[in-house]
């Protein structure tokens, strides 16, 4: 199945074009330019440049979250958009499990940490290890504090590899706590839409409507909205 895929979940913006799981092409743009700008130009250069157009794909995947709030809106509104105008199918994948797609090159059995950098000393989190050449989950998506995440680490005995835009910052802390970790290459910490494509090949595909992002908490509007309202009472 002919994939378009996109990731907008934190900085990097990523757009990949999958047939299967061969990847056609892919570009990854990661100058802190606002997702708007940049994602649909990207999505069309990549199908030019490949010989491609929009009517030929078959299913549109993004990663719905968790992640930066406004990056997941923005890709989560361009595929419904190119779902709905080109009556196409679309999904949705978790961010964490599409980017423990970069951990299989650590090989069988290896832990990935799958981290994001979720403000107020909390991480995106979720664990997993590669059983027959795929991520296999060992927790649900969190939002957890990386002091717990660093005991949680301590128990399970064994290195873990750091994966996503909260690596640098989570190796630090495990560091300072007596934690082994490996904190990955940066071309493999940065989330890109080929985990995304990869990860959508193991979904149900639905329409636009059934698209949803998935924010794990609440936004930091919300937080402080909340705040007022209860130190109103």
């Amino acid at each position: 199945m002919l994939t378009l895929a996109f990731e907008s979940s934190a900085k990097a913006a990523s757009v990949a074009l999958c047939d299967g799981a061969e990847l056609i092409a892919q570009t990854t743009q990661n100058c802190g330019l606002t997702h708007s700008v940049t994602l649909l130009p990207m999505a069309q250069a990549l199908l030019k440049n490949s010989g491609y157009d929009l009517g030929q794909v078959e299913l549109f995947a993004v990663a719905h979250g968790p992640g930066s709030f406004t990056g997941i809106r923005i890709g989560v509104s361009t595929v419904k958009g190119l779902a709905w105008a080109g009556e196409k199918p679309a999904v949705g994948v978790s961010t964490l499990r599409a980017m423990a797609y970069n951990g299989l090159a650590f090989g069988e059995n290896g832990l990935l940490c799958c981290v994001m950098d979720a403000r107020r000393s909390q991480v995106y989190n979720a664990l997993f290890t590669v059983r027959g050449g795929k991520p296999e989950r060992l927790c649900e998506d969190r939002a957890v504090s990386l002091e717990e995440l660093s005991e949680e680490l301590r128990n399970l005995g064994r290195a873990a590899y750091l994966i996503g835009d909260g690596a640098a910052l989570t190796a630090e802390f495990l560091r300072q706590a007596g934690v082994p970790a490996v904190l990955a290459p940066e071309p493999l910490r940065t989330q890109n839409a080929w985990g995304v494509a990869m990860a959508a090949m193991e979904e149900t595909p639905g329409s636009a409507d059934d698209l949803l992002p998935v924010y794990l908490r609440l936004s930091q509007a919300e937080r402080e909205r909340q705040e007022r309202l209860s130190n109103s009472k």
